[in-house]
């Protein structure tokens, strides 16, 4: 006679089996998820600092280009953009401005004065700005993706002609810290600083 009775071998999962195999299942992709978004956010952080940091990067690189090869570098430390002030080169240790003759520039015309400034607009947040007529029109750099503090600005050495006793080639230490605005919320602080020496050789 054959017997219909299952072999124990021959039995299928139970239901108490199934349910604890899918919940394993279900919380080794919810880590493995959990991973792979934080790791995405990571990624997106990263990109937009780095972006940022491109952008605040192009900025110093340009002042400090044009500074290296212009000259009359005057250091604005008094708010004072009068055109018959920016003219004469001047030092400081710690300015908001500078204004300089640009290597194209014609040195007889006091009205094409290359500046740039680190300023709050109207009360609120600093940003970089950039004139070529003297301080008659202005050109923001910098974004509203990172937040410039009062800390950033200049510091200029040797300015003076060797003809008043100065013996030092001009020098422009360029100064930005601040905070880099994050797209998903919070900020994360930066800070960067170049020195750019005048080419024309004054001494």
């Amino acid at each position: 006679m054959i017997s219909l009775t299952p072999k124990a071998k021959d039995r299928g999962f139970t239901i108490i089996e199934t349910m604890i195999s899918v919940s394993l299942f279900l919380v080794v992709v919810m880590a493995g998820m959990d991973s792979l978004l934080n790791a995405n956010v990571i990624h997106q952080k990263s990109q937009d600092m780095r972006s940022v940091l491109d952008t605040l990067t192009f900025v110093m690189e340009d002042m400090s280009k044009n500074v290296r090869t212009g000259y009359n570098v005057h250091c604005i430390n008094n708010g004072d953009f009068a055109v018959s002030s920016i003219n004469t080169p001047k030092s400081c240790s710690a300015g908001g401005a500078i204004a300089f003759e640009h290597a194209l520039g014609n040195p007889l015309d006091p009205n094409d004065q290359w500046v740039y400034k680190v300023e709050s607009v109207n009360g609120g947040p600093f940003v970089v700005n950039k004139s070529v007529d003297s301080g008659t029109t202005w050109t923001i750099l910098t974004s509203t993706d990172f937040l410039v503090n009062s800390f950033s600005g200049f510091s200029v050495l040797g300015a003076e002609p060797a003809i008043s006793g100065d013996t030092q080639q001009p020098i422009v230490i360029i100064r930005m810290s601040g905070a880099i605005l994050l797209r998903g919320g919070g900020q994360t602080p930066f800070s960067l600083q170049t020195t750019a020496s005048q080419r024309l050789i004054d001494l």
